[in-house]
């Protein structure tokens, strides 16, 4: 057996974690569990952001005698949903709809051609001033469209593509500063191992990135192809510049100029609208998985 003396001499053991008292968590986080109050702070914007929508859909399912009704009703009493079969009658919707059809499917062919291509040789080859030019291309991204407004048009006129899709589509096919970024930076994330295995196997430059890297971007590209899609089916601007006929409207430019010329009900013009916003609704909710990862992938690596 020890003696006293050898008791007392004996190191003392080492403190841990279970030594110390836990503080308590604060009151508020004792009340609430954690993460509920940013749960709630999310939904209430989600709901903020959903009351236009909410509106156009409720004014659409109205009749005209409810429309004048003071203050509005949060709640239809009769939902008639005569009036999209009204709307889409009433107007030339359905060569509204084909040209808003051919607009978009030519900008968003076009953008998911061009900016993986671009990005890539802004992310994965390196050439004297890469860097240099990739700044210059980011810094269009701060001109404002209305700036450009008459070079383009002069530039139009004189390839005599007004009246035309050219103006829409064409540039397209050339890339745009936001999604060049947006490709490089996921482009960024992946290892170089990759591309060096396979220049050791034998493959080119553009082998290298038609069967290695863009199968591995296809949510980056998924990403790019939504946002061109929204961008090109709600544009507005440019159509109504450089459209002079108005059997080439989009929806977008179709629906204003026949709300200020012709006497189109309220009821019907947002039937319509809800009609114009239903296709880009399903798009994002069909390709969702692949928007999210495309947008989040290069967030780590730049």
């Amino acid at each position: 057996m020890a003696t006293a003396r050898e008791a007392r001499e004996a190191p003392a053991p080492p403190l841990t974690v279970a030594h110390f008292p836990r503080p308590r968590p604060p009151l508020m986080d004792r009340l609430v569990p954690k993460g509920v109050l940013v749960r709630i702070g999310l939904i209430i914007a989600c709901i903020f952001f959903l009351l236009p929508f909410y509106w156009m859909v409720n004014s659409a399912v109205k009749t005209t005698a409810e429309l004048t009704n003071f203050p509005p009703t949060l709640i239809p009493q009769v939902f008639d949903f005569g009036n999209f079969y009204r709307a889409v009658t009433y107007i030339p919707f359905g060569t509204f709809l084909l040209n808003s059809v051919l607009l978009t499917s030519g900008v968003t062919l076009g953008a998911a051609m061009s900016n993986p291509l671009i990005a890539y040789g802004f992310s994965r080859v390196k050439w004297p001033g890469r860097d240099f030019v990739f700044g210059i291309c980011m810094a269009t991204i701060f001109l404002p469209f209305p700036v450009l407004i008459v070079a383009l048009f002069d530039i139009f006129a004189k390839l005599g593509w007004i009246n035309t899709f050219l103006p829409m589509i064409v540039p397209a096919f050339f890339g745009s500063p936001f999604f060049i970024f947006l490709m490089r930076q996921f482009y960024l994330s992946l290892p170089n191992e990759i591309s060096e295995a396979a220049r050791i196997d034998g493959a080119n430059e553009f082998q290298v990135f038609l069967h290695i890297i863009l199968p591995l971007a296809k949510p980056a590209v998924a990403a790019v192809t939504i946002f061109a899609a929204v961008q090109a089916w709600g544009e507005f601007l440019a159509p109504l510049l450089f459209l002079q006929d108005e059997s080439k409207y989009p929806l977008s430019i179709g629906l204003q100029f026949y709300r200020q010329s012709h006497d189109v009900a309220y009821n019907l013009l947002m039937a319509a609208s809800t009609l114009i916003v239903l296709p880009i609704v399903a798009l994002f909710i069909a390709f969702q998985r692949f928007f999210i990862q495309g947008v989040t992938a290069g967030s780590i690596k730049g």
